[in-house]
């Protein structure tokens, strides 16, 4: 058993913006996940390109907010477009401290005005052969939607990822059903970590009264460390959801 670990973390950023819309807080995100100092961070509904109104926000950032989150610790890192707009664009992020050796967004997109992706990396550690592939998710809001992009995540996993090496699938599934476990732990053989260390998904959503468990990391072919659902302050000032932090080790 290898004694190298990984530390991921998985966050709806909410664009920027408070759970309220009224307070553009992501340079207090960027101070927050610092301080947590995961090796990689699954990010959801990240601007990756927006034009506002000159002056609107004294604190907005030119440059993708996911090339300022990862500024100077998440030396590599991966986007890819959900929905675009005249205005810019906005997808989701992987932010890693090892080298992303390839990447790929896949559109699962069911309805025009409501895009969706899954975007599917590798991550390399540096002076080891150990692979690790990484998928940040966000799916529909809509049941029917669901179905048919966690079949398209099943199908891209059997097709592209050996079953003997380790997987992480982490973002927001919007399940608060709890109906994406057919297709996950059923088909895939994978788990979700707080389910399987505690007995239930944490919940994450909304962030002020987390009730709904609408985040999950799901894993095989790895062990699990720690896992913790980082709510309250400061996380519960920011985004409209909480993030979710694990820790895994080789098997």
């Amino acid at each position: 058993m290898s004694d190298l670990t990984i530390k991921i973390l998985t966050y709806n950023i909410h664009k920027g913006f408070s759970m309220s819309n009224q307070r553009f807080v992501l340079q207090d995100i960027k101070a927050s996940l610092r301080q947590v100092d995961a090796d990689v961070v699954f990010l959801q509904e990240i601007y990756g390109e927006k034009q506002i109104s000159n002056g609107r926000f004294d604190e907005w950032h030119n440059n993708s907010q996911f090339e300022y989150l990862a500024d100077e610790v998440w030396p590599h890192h991966a986007y890819g477009k959900n929905a675009i707009y005249k205005t810019g664009h906005h997808g989701n992020a992987i932010l890693s401290k090892s080298p992303l050796i390839e990447w790929e967004n896949i559109d699962v997109s069911i309805m025009k005005k409501a895009s969706r992706s899954l975007l599917h990396g590798a991550i390399n550690f540096p002076n080891t052969k150990i692979k690790i592939h990484i998928i940040c998710i966000h799916l529909g809001l809509f049941g029917h939607e669901r179905e048919r992009q966690l079949s398209t995540l099943v199908k891209r996993i059997n097709s592209h990822i050996p079953s003997d090496e380790p997987l992480i699938i982490a973002g927001d599934f919007n399940d608060w059903r709890g109906r994406a476990e057919r297709h996950l732990h059923d088909d895939l053989g994978v788990k979700e970590v707080f389910k399987d260390t505690h007995g239930s998904h944490a919940r994450t959503f909304p962030a002020l009264f987390p009730l709904l468990s609408m985040d999950r990391i799901y894993f095989r072919g790895l062990d699990v460390v720690d896992c913790r659902h980082l709510k309250g302050l400061p996380w519960q000032r920011l985004s409209d959801h909480t993030p979710l932090l694990a820790e895994f080790k080789m098997i």
